[in-house]
């Protein structure tokens, strides 16, 4: 859903703060007060956290709360890594992904090496930290500041070595989560219940389905069957686990963050899912190259568990023009976890796959209960097909937003959305011709059901396109760029001034932020109001981003840092025709009356 609400806390050295938001303190010390050139030296990072604020770790999974130390290029000093101490991954619903965080004090220990070149003598090293927090109600934006830590280069320093990790702090390695002692708490425990439940339902697609019966007649035919059963779902669980092992080689412990904003790769996996949708409409048929199966097949043939074991691994390869998509979203909801996460979310995925192999074989009787194969299996596959389709709808979006194109607007992503669920519910009634449903053929009380609730949510998506709030699925979709069918003007305020001054209006300025969740909790939930809403139609209504990378996020913090001696966002400000601020509203409230009462004056 909402994206996310960390943007940074103060950045502070000793001595130094925002005149209000002083919510944390760092200070950078050397461990050893001598250190030759050339040698390790390990650099203590302390911070000290105001009550109620939360300080991000190294390992945060996205990318704009978590905190960074890098050296410079005219550093004394070269990091070799960053240890920190260990912090429990906790699922935030709001977030959507897994944060991590220290509350009251942090320690980072960073180690580096002194550079060879360095003179002996009195020496600073200087770091550049970067990093974010939040409390209850506000979020600071991303801020850099310089530390620096004071040793003697002496040649004569004894080789402190490269130091060993201590108890309780471990290494930190940016874009992947740090190992904890600690489960990872329920994001991952949900997302590998996730995964296992969609191999339950890949079980149910064109390509797995018919596939039951005959492979295990194979095995219930030859002695040992129950014990052959397993070594075949065994295989079916190596396959697919050695590619999400290569997915995790791939990524490294960085790559599972750009998988999710990187605008190449959301296209990618977008012409992917365009290219699986097509096949499963029928418009052409992926496969396995045959030579590949055959050999597969042959090997098979030679029985015992070995030939039990290939089975399963070209069993896999044939089904993979059907369990693709499931694979693809899969990978794609990996990104926000350990760098092992795609392997263990494939391993989970085949063994929900494999699973009705097993139980079959272990009671045979049920083979009997099964529905035939026939016409609904290829229903299922245009139907998936559909929202296969509105995955990739989903893909090119995040690139329309990363590139700020805005072609993809709320308005047009919706409308994509509503014509391609509308479809196959249009399709199991009967009313579009796709394969699997005859010209005369009656319509099913199941397919009717089905396809009746497959329409309810396509209306439901409709309403949204007229403004209608869609609750959780408001997280897949791009947001409005109007609060309450008033528009905002985006980093105009002296666009918003001028118009404020012909019109005889006040202005409403939004500091707010592209990941900053109580900024999208306020417009969301608050704007809307009615009577919220009247009021804010008596503005001229502008917010300025201070949280993204480019100047002029860093002109809009500059003007909130400079203008009202805070970077806290949300803040909404009350400004005359001629700029002046006639009052201010600091951060996340959920009482109308109290921000009616701002908004009134």
């Amino acid at each position: 859903m909402r994206m996310l609400q960390f943007i940074l806390c103060g950045l502070v050295l000793a001595g130094s703060a925002f005149a209000q938001q002083n919510a944390v303190r760092f200070t950078l010390e050397a461990e050893l007060p001598k250190v030759a050139p050339g040698k390790p030296v390990r650099l203590r990072l302390s911070a000290e956290i105001e009550k109620g604020w939360h300080l991000y770790s190294v390992t945060s999974p996205v990318t704009p709360t978590a905190t960074r130390v890098v050296a410079l290029p005219d550093s004394t000093v070269t990091i070799t890594r960053v240890l920190q101490q260990k912090v429990a991954a906790k699922f935030d619903p709001a977030a959507g992904a897994s944060t991590e965080s220290y509350e009251g004090t942090a320690v980072f220990l960073v180690d580096a090496v002194l550079k060879g070149e360095v003179k002996a003598g009195p020496v600073d090293v200087t770091l550049q930290l970067r990093s974010s927090a939040c409390n209850d109600t506000i979020c600071l934006p991303p801020r850099r500041r310089l530390l620096t830590a004071s040793l003697i280069a002496d040649g004569a320093a004894p080789d402190a070595g490269a130091g060993t990790i201590p108890d309780g702090f471990v290494e930190a390695k940016v874009g992947a989560a740090a190992p904890v002692g600690a489960p990872a708490g329920e994001g991952l425990l949900g997302f590998l219940l996730g995964a296992f439940g969609w191999g339950l339902a890949a079980i149910f697609t064109p390509c797995v389905f018919p596939m039951i019966p005959f492979t295990l007649s194979y095995f219930l035919n030859r002695e040992g069957g129950l014990r052959q059963a397993a070594v075949f779902c065994l295989g079916i669980v190596v396959l697919f686990t050695v590619i999400g092992l290569a997915a995790s080689a791939l990524l490294g412990a960085g790559g599972a963050q750009a998988l999710s904003s990187n605008p190449w790769v959301n296209g990618g996996i977008g012409l992917v899912f365009f290219a699986f949708g097509l096949s499963m409409l029928g418009a052409f048929e992926i496969t396995i190259p045959s030579g590949l199966l055959t050999k597969m097949t042959a090997a098979s043939e030679g029985g015992g568990y070995v030939g039990s074991l290939l089975m399963g691994l070209t069993f896999s390869l044939t089904s993979f023009a059907c369990v693709g998509p499931f694979m693809g979203a899969l990978l794609a909801a990996s990104v926000t976890g350990d760098k092992l996460q795609p392997a263990m979310g494939m391993a989970s995925f085949a063994a929900g796959l494999a699973s009705p192999f097993f139980f079959l074989a272990m009671f045979p009787s049920y083979l009997k209960k099964l529905p035939k194969s026939g016409g609904w299996l290829v229903r299922v596959k245009v139907v998936m097909a559909f929202f296969v389709l509105a995955m990739m709808v989903k893909y090119l979006s995040n690139v329309d937003l990363v590139l700020h194109w805005e072609l993809l607007t709320r308005e047009r992503f919706l409308a994509l959305w509503v014509v391609l669920t509308a479809m196959p519910g249009f399709y199991l009634l009967g009313w579009l011709r796709f394969e699997g449903i005859g010209k005369d053929e009656m319509v099913s009380i199941p397919r009717l059901l089905l396809g009746m609730l497959i329409l309810a949510f396509s209306f439901f998506l409709l309403a949204g396109l007229f403004g209608a709030p869609l609750g959780e699925i408001d997280a897949y979709v791009p947001s409005s760029a109007k609060a309450s069918g008033v528009a905002f003007a985006k980093n105009d305020l002296p666009g918003a001034l001028a118009r404020a001054k012909a019109e005889g209006k006040q202005v409403f300025l939004n500091f707010t932020g592209y990941t900053c969740t109580n900024c999208k909790l306020m417009k969301a939930n608050m704007f809307p109001r009615p009577e919220i809403a009247a009021e804010l139609s008596k503005f001229v209504l502008v917010e300025l981003y201070t949280d993204g990378a480019d100047a002029v996020s860093e002109a809009n913090l500059t003007l909130q840092e400079e203008t009202h001696k805070t970077v806290a966002i949300p803040y909404y400000v009350i400004l005359d025709g001629d700029g002046k601020t006639l009052r201010a509203f600091p951060g996340l409230t959920r009482d109308p009356q109290e921000f009616l009462r701002f908004l009134k004056g």
